[in-house]
């Protein structure tokens, strides 16, 4: 497919404080595109926009809050007359057993990173509309297989997957080009923050070659970067994710083969499994929650 330049593109990236999504906005904006950044750590964004190349600005919004992000949305069409991209980007995740899990944190898996994601559609598409532009939803290895111990991270990242190929279906007539991007683990703060529980570790560690490993940040972004110039429907990360779309069919029986017995084996240590939202990204979220819950 031939690549689109992103020379005076508007490109709108959700959780744009950290991780794939700041270093993303970062690329982007070294390639010419005006970045408007979104996130919840007003901070964090103001400083990633301080280092961007280009024309940015950053809003602190809640994806999941359908008013505050069409706010969003018509200030961004305000601030730069146009959106001819946005990313979906912000997601938070847990771990640990589904039955001892903490029901607050399980949902709010779901709603940020599923919800939010169509919030963040449903905000965005208007003016994705005019422009005929593109909407990169960011899914994970997570979609195409399950997996034990990740039931609302696999729940939520195969949810939004789902609805990503049902939108490309709904607006493609428009031109407006939809796109699925998949990751493996990538060093990200979510990823050290899940690692610094023991279990969660060590059953990744356990994981067969090359989902066992944990892959750099930078070259993962150029491959979302280069899906971005494509705007392709599906983007890989990692290269070996493509391989996995044509056995996905056989992974939900072979991880519950196997899967059974790594729970057998880590059943006495499970208690101990932290069952809050991981990683700085998850702190940030948490620590947004309260400061409303105090407001309210």
């Amino acid at each position: 497919m031939s690549r689109t330049s992103l020379e005076g593109q508007v490109a709108v990236v959700t959780g744009a404080a950290r991780g794939v999504g700041e270093l993303l906005a970062r690329k982007l904006s070294a390639r010419g595109a005006k970045v408007a950044l979104v996130g919840l750590e007003p901070d964090e964004l103001k400083k990633v926009s301080q280092r961007l190349h280009a024309d940015n600005d950053f809003w602190h919004a809640d994806v999941t809050d359908h008013e505050a992000m069409t706010r969003v949305a018509q200030e961004v069409k305000e601030r730069f007359g146009k959106v001819d991209i946005v990313v979906a980007n912000a997601g938070v995740a847990s771990g640990g057993p589904f039955v001892d899990s903490d029901p607050v944190a399980w949902r709010r898996v779901i709603e940020v990173n599923l919800i939010g994601s169509a919030v963040t559609g449903r905000a965005f598409l208007p003016v994705l509309t005019e422009s005929r532009g593109y909407f990169l939803q960011i899914a994970s290895l997570a979609a195409i297989t399950p997996a034990p111990m990740m039931t609302a991270y696999c729940a939520s990242k195969a949810g939004v997957e789902a609805f990503a190929h049902s939108l490309r279906a709904e607006v493609g007539h428009r031109g407006v080009r939809v796109g699925v991007g998949y990751l493996s683990w990538t060093d990200t703060d979510m990823v050290r923050g899940a690692d610094q529980d023991e279990v969660m570790r060590e059953l990744r560690q356990r994981l067969p070659w090359p989902a066992n490993r944990t892959y750099p940040l930078g070259p993962a972004v150029d491959r979302i970067v280069a899906g971005i110039e494509r705007r392709s429907p599906h983007v890989y990360a990692q290269w070996w994710l493509r391989g996995m779309q044509a056995v996905r069919g056989y992974l939900p029986g072979l991880v519950g083969t196997v899967g059974q017995r790594e729970m057998r084996r880590f059943e006495p240590r499970l208690g101990g499994v932290a069952k809050g939202l991981v990683g700085a990204g998850g702190a940030a979220d948490e620590s947004a929650r309260t400061e409303r819950t105090e407001r309210n």
